[in-house]
Parts: structure tokens; C-alpha cells; sequence
């Protein structure tokens, strides 16, 4: 079958080429199934550049969440799918293929109402929101919450999840006005801030009487640190999810905050997550489905490239321009 591999082993994303790698069969449990389509995460980037922890029982090739149809299934599959069916999912890697070989348990049948892009583009992001707020977070109806990145796929989810879980207010940040009108107007935060011309975190401070936030999902890391440590309320959560930014911090850092405002600090990831605990966010999201289709949740794809066009998917993954997913998909 054909797949996306990486020259050299690593590298940037002109690296990236469509090569021919031997067909995965399906051990126990697991469905092969042949790829419509394929959505970009920004640990396919890191990854890709030689920098992300690939769990051992992941292939090397790309690619996490995918929609497409079961071509075949092993022995022990017992989640009711069968040969022909449309389904999209998460799987420990492989996406940027033809074929992949994923437990049926990480699958869903495909609504109708979504075409394969935006099916693509939901697993990943979904989950990871659902796990940011609830599992690692503990969000409870009635706290405030803050979304880093806004305009990002898992923070467009993130700030849908916590509008209909009755958070009582949603921040953002975004790095331009257009993304944080994006964020407050078409998503539903309550505001949003600019951090290359507005001090986020005295903004947020400011807007909320210098309570802070009760829960706060970063993925920048480094430089978000104090900031992050100043905007948490008392007894707040600052989950950690990561380090776009880096993971030295800087001279000066003051970590009394945790002691003075009793926060805790809790880093997190899906990835390496056993398959018993990713099952139970996938099972989650099936609930979410209806929402999908009565349009309570909305699925945000901003740009689609046909798979062979991969490279410049990566280097619009690079800009940080994107509102929504990228989405690659195979004719």
C-alpha cells in the first residue's frame, strides 16, 4: 500500500514523500480499514521532527484520527462493525496511509451527515477536550475555564464542551483579533485576548475581578507558565498538554502561587494512554453524536489537501494561521 514516510527518519516538511510499505493485517480485535481521509495534529509535526515520545505499540508512519471504511476485520472483534461499513476513529498511529489496522473498539460508525473530512477531524480533537476538562482538569458546571490557543481544533471543541457543560465563563487567548471575534462570536467565549499586543494574564485578571479562572488548558508551555500561575483562581487547575513554547522556564519563575493559592498542576497526554482509557473517551464521544447532527457541536475544517499535496498540509500546520482542522484526503 502507499503511505506517507519521512526522509531520513526526520526531518521538515519537505521531508515528507508517498512511498510503498507492506499492508498491515489485523491482529485480534482490530479492523482494517481503507482511509478517506486523515486529520493533522501538531504532534504529527513533532513527531515528524524527531521530538514526540511514539508509544511502542504505534507504527512509524503518521497519523492518529481518520474516516473511512472496514474492508476487513480479525478474529475477536466484538463491537458490532462489519465489512463495508463507514466509520471514523483513533488509533495509536498509521493514519497517513491507504489502510490501517485499529482496535474496533477506537472506531464509530459514521453518521451521514458528515462527510469524510469532517469525520476525519473529530476524534482526536474531541477526545482530547473531553479529557482536558473532565478526566484531568475536573470541570464542573458553574466553574470558569480558559482555552489557550482558541482558534486551535482541540480548543474549538473545548470551548463548545464547556458552553453546553454550563461553565460560567469562557476565556481564550488567539494571536490575532480575527481569531479571538472567531472564538467569542461565532463559538460562544465570553472574551478573548491577544497575546502579541495585550497582557493575557492581567487582561484575564482584570476581567474577572482578580479572581482568576478555575481551570486552565495550555498547550504553550514555557512562556504561559506564570502566566498561567497568576490567572488560576484559588484551588484552580492548570492542565498541561504542551510545550509549543519550550519546556525551560525562564529566570524569575514565582511558584508560590501554588502554595498561596493551593493550585494544582497536571500534565497529561492521549497518546500513551492504554487502550481501556481511550475507549472510555471514545465511548463518550459516541454520545456526542447526536449534537452532531442537531448542529449543538459544530465541526470546524479550515483547509483540505489531497494527500499527495502533504507537504505544504505540514507547512500550513507551521503558520498557526488555521481555524479549525486540516484535513488530507485519499482518491
Amino acid at each position: 500500500m502507499r503511505a506517507v514516510d519521512i526522509k531520513t527518519g526526520k526531518g521538515a516538511a519537505t521531508a515528507l514523500y508517498i512511498t510503498d510499505i507492506p499492508k498491515p493485517t489485523p491482529s485480534k480485535g482490530e479492523a482494517i480499514v481503507k482511509i478517506k481521509a486523515f486529520g493533522l495534529n501538531r504532534m504529527d509535526l513533532l513527531q515528524r521532527n524527531g521530538q514526540y515520545p511514539v508509544p511502542p505499540q504505534a507504527p512509524k508512519t503518521l497519523g492518529v484520527e481518520f474516516s473511512g471504511i472496514v474492508e476487513s476485520l480479525g478474529e475477536g472483534c466484538k463491537d458490532g462493525f462489519k465489512v463495508g461499513d463507514e466509520v471514523f476513529g483513533l488509533a495509536y498511529g498509521g493514519a497517513y496511509a491507504e489502510f490501517i489496522a485499529v482496535s474496533t473498539h477506537m472506531l464509530l460508525h459514521k453518521p451521514h451527515h458528515l462527510n469524510w473530512d469532517e469525520a476525519a477531524g473529530v476524534p482526536e480533537t474531541w477526545i482530547t477536550a473531553t479529557q482536558a476538562m473532565y478526566l484531568v482538569g475536573s470541570f464542573e458546571k458553574g466553574k470558569s475555564i480558559l482555552w489557550h490557543a482558541g482558534a486551535s481544533s482541540v480548543s474549538i471543541s473545548g470551548i463548545q464542551l464547556s458552553k453546553i457543560g454550563g461553565a460560567s465563563k469562557i476565556y481564550v487567548t488567539a494571536g490575532s483579533q480575527e481569531k479571538i471575534d472567531f472564538c467569542v462570536k461565532e463559538l460562544g467565549a465570553t472574551a478573548g485576548f491577544n497575546y502579541k499586543t495585550q497582557n493575557w494574564s492581567e487582561e484575564i485578571l482584570k476581567a474577572t475581578d482578580g479572581k482568576g479562572v478555575d481551570v486552565v488548558v495550555d498547550f504553550v508551555g514555557a512562556n504561559y507558565f506564570q502566566g498561567n500561575l497568576d490567572v488560576a483562581a484559588r484551588d484552580g487547575t492548570i492542565v498541561h498538554l504542551g510545550a509549543m513554547s519550550g519546556t525551560k522556564l525562564p529566570n524569575g519563575v514565582d511558584i508560590g502561587a501554588f502554595v498561596r493559592k493551593r493550585i494544582t498542576f497536571v500534565g497529561s497526554s492521549l497518546r500513551s494512554r492504554d487502550l481501556d482509557y481511550q475507549g472510555k473517551l471514545r465511548d463518550t464521544l459516541e454520545t456526542y453524536l447526536p449534537q452532531f447532527e442537531d448542529g449543538t457541536f459544530k465541526i470546524y475544517v479550515d483547509k483540505v489537501f489531497p494527500w499527495e499535496k502533504i507537504i505544504e498540509a505540514h507547512e500550513e500546520m507551521e503558520k498557526n494561521t488555521s481555524q479549525g482542522k486540516i484535513i488530507c484526503t485519499i482518491s
